[in-house]
């Protein structure tokens, strides 16, 4: 039991977090609770902060409200939106979790006494690294890569040893939150309803016709705005002739072009990366490698140097974008990672390019 050990709870109003809660309280910790307000979608914090209350008012507990919107617009949602005009992938969940749910969220709890912090992510740690969870269905440790290293030894995770379908029957089984257990997952991306293009729409001219080129430079078709596509998209764009599908290869913003071409020219076998977030204290080493959330991790040899990744992937990897997270394993042991800025093939001459 940890007695008189207070722990905040980020709480969403969703059966997660409200498990969480449940279940520290159990444990014996002086729990409180607080709703974060990150965007500005309309009627959305009047649902789920009655949620979240909810939760608190079952559990027992006092809920706090935190208004970060002027945070979140500057951290999340402007980089966001940066990101997709440089023609990159954005990664807005993984910004979010260090400068918000991780980091404006533990000054809270300092300012409130709290001992740990805890959310509802289904991630593990042992305060020095942290570890993929049980069900691998739902791991979010993809996300959580960029999160500060000196917080983890007050961070718990109580669902990162269960099952969501445990989490879920649990809930139903508990009079006062049935209701919990049938609610519909939230989106992957929380201030986006529909597409991306949807949000871009309000602060950008995304619709705007441009040339689509082949790999040699030939103009070979048309497309609707270079903000429409990520790297690997085989639609929404025009080649004459073509018989094959063909996938964005690359995207110029500066010209409004892309480029498209043949599934095999998507390969990557080589990426760099900056901003590097590191658990792990080594220059060079062997380990796995995701560039993607939901993709398998994929061998590769690592150096770093001058605050750079150099990557070489034991084998190729199809539809690797710019601005994406590249995110070390070493089984279920995150090691840390860091933001894509170069990809490609040509692996010898590309390795080269730290030394120009």
């Amino acid at each position: 039991m940890q007695k008189n050990k207070k722990v905040l709870v980020g709480m969403s109003g969703g059966v997660d977090s409200t498990v969480t809660a449940l279940l520290l309280q159990q444990e014996g910790y002086d729990v409180e609770g607080v709703y974060m307000k990150l965007h500005a979608k309309p009627g959305y914090h009047e649902i789920h902060f009655a949620r979240a209350q909810k939760a608190a008012d079952f559990v027992g507990i006092k809920l706090h409200l935190l208004d970060l919107q002027d945070i979140f617009n500057e951290k999340v949602f402007q980089p966001f939106i940066e990101t997709y005009k440089a023609g990159c992938t954005p990664n807005p969940c993984a910004l979010c979790n260090r400068n918000l749910k991780f980091g404006e969220m533990v000054k809270f709890a300092d300012s409130i006494g709290a001992d740990y912090i805890a959310t509802g992510h289904y991630i593990r740690t042992d305060g020095e690294y942290f570890y993929a969870a049980e069900d691998d269905t739902k791991d979010q440790s993809y996300f959580l890569f960029y999160v500060d290293k000196t917080i983890l030894p007050r961070l718990i995770f109580p669902l990162g040893v269960r099952k969501k379908s445990d989490i879920k029957e649990l809930a139903s089984t508990i009079k006062g939150l049935e209701s919990f257990a049938l609610q519909s997952e939230s989106s992957e991306i929380c201030f986006v309803e529909t597409t991306y293009t949807d949000i871009l729409k309000e602060y950008v001219e995304v619709d705007q016709a441009g040339e689509v080129l082949d790999t040699k430079g030939r103009v070979v078709g048309e497309h609707k705005g270079y903000m429409h596509y990520t790297i690997g998209k085989r639609k929404g764009f025009s080649v004459k002739g073509a018989h094959d599908p063909h996938y964005v290869l690359d995207i110029d913003p500066l010209h409004n072009r892309i480029t498209v071409g043949k599934k095999e020219e998507l390969a990557c076998n080589y990426v760099v990366i900056d901003n590097l977030n590191m658990f792990s204290n080594e220059k060079e080493f062997d380990t796995t490698v995701k560039l993607r959330y939901r993709t398998k991790a994929v061998a590769c040899h690592v150096k770093i140097e001058d605050e750079k990744a150099y990557i070489r992937l034991k084998e190729n990897v199809y539809g690797v974008a710019k601005g994406q997270a590249a995110v070390f394993y070493d089984g279920m042991k995150l090691l840390g990672g860091g933001w894509i800025i170069d990809i490609g093939t040509k692996e010898e001459e590309k390795w080269n390019f730290r030394k120009k």
